[in-house]
């Protein structure tokens, strides 16, 4: 009975002693938010911006209509078009345009009004090599996992003559599969410089999840790209961090892009190669 008060006792006192705490959260500085590039081919050659947005805005992020973004290799200039009404904020380069590896492009983007107070925006990114891929594979490994997984796996030589970045996504069927930064592969050439790649593992796809799991007959392709030692550092750091791409609300202040005066994201300029693999039917 002395314990059954006692403990009625301590459950009064602590209801006596609890208090409402409004915990405040300010909106933070807004900045500008920059995702997109160009490739060798026409996969990727659009910009998007974007503004970032407190913690708990619940809706798409403001976009940032009627700026005037234009890119430049030192020996052309171009001006990147909105695609209005349909895509404020998007800024898309021709159709007929592909990137060159080698060259250096540099993004300047003036914006109608300012943010963050600043107006004027620029960044640069290399196209670098790319590991030609010369096919793929898949295959189910039915002791990974409690459901089995399927690899995809990737055979190219390596170019080997410096240190080589990649990134790599995969679409099913004509429908890209790697749909956000989370599910984006990366790797450094550290242990194939120059070496054929034989077999190596680029995606392990969980069998359990019928969403994204494969199926004989199912086309499969998976895209390589060259990319910059800061863009592969970025997309270790956020995939490190958790964040989504398209940025929601902006990432960590430790996340660095590559965009001038305070703005996040990263302007990408890469290198493509594909292959194609149908899984047999069986």
């Amino acid at each position: 009975m002395n314990k059954l008060l006692l403990s009625l006792l301590i459950l009064l006192l602590a209801a006596g002693c609890t208090e409402r705490i409004n915990v405040n959260l300010d909106n933070s500085y807004i900045r500008l938010v920059v995702d997109g590039g160009l490739a060798t081919d026409s996969m990727q050659r659009s910009v998007t911006l974007s503004k970032s947005a407190s913690y708990f805005y619940n809706q798409p992020p403001p976009m940032v209509s009627h700026a005037i973004v234009t890119l430049t290799d030192g020996s052309f200039l171009d001006t990147l078009r909105e695609e209005l009404p349909n895509k404020p904020g998007v800024y898309s380069l021709d159709s007929n345009f592909r990137g060159t590896i080698g060259k250096t492009y540099s993004l300047d983007i003036k914006l109608p009004e300012v943010i963050g107070n600043v107006a004027e925006y620029t960044s640069s990114c290399k196209i670098m090599k790319v590991a030609r891929l010369d096919s793929i594979q898949t295959e189910f490994n039915p002791n990974l996992g409690k459901n089995g997984h399927w690899q995809i796996k990737i055979f190219a030589q390596e170019p080997g003559d410096e240190v080589n970045f990649y990134l790599l996504k995969y679409y099913r069927n004509g429908k890209l599969m790697s749909d956000s930064i989370q599910k984006w592969s990366t790797s450094d050439d550290k242990y194939f410089n120059g070496s054929y790649i034989r077999g190596l593992t680029a995606f392990y796809i969980n069998n359990g999840n019928p969403w994204e799991t494969l199926h004989p007959g199912d086309t499969v392709i998976v895209q390589m790209s060259g990319i910059t030692k800061e863009y592969y550092d970025f997309i270790q750091q956020v995939q490190q961090a958790g964040i989504q791409i398209p940025f929601f609300s902006g990432p960590p202040a430790n996340v660095e892009g590559n965009i001038s005066n305070g703005a996040v994201g990263f302007f990408s300029a890469y290198s493509d190669s594909f292959a194609r693999h149908i899984i047999p039917k069986q």
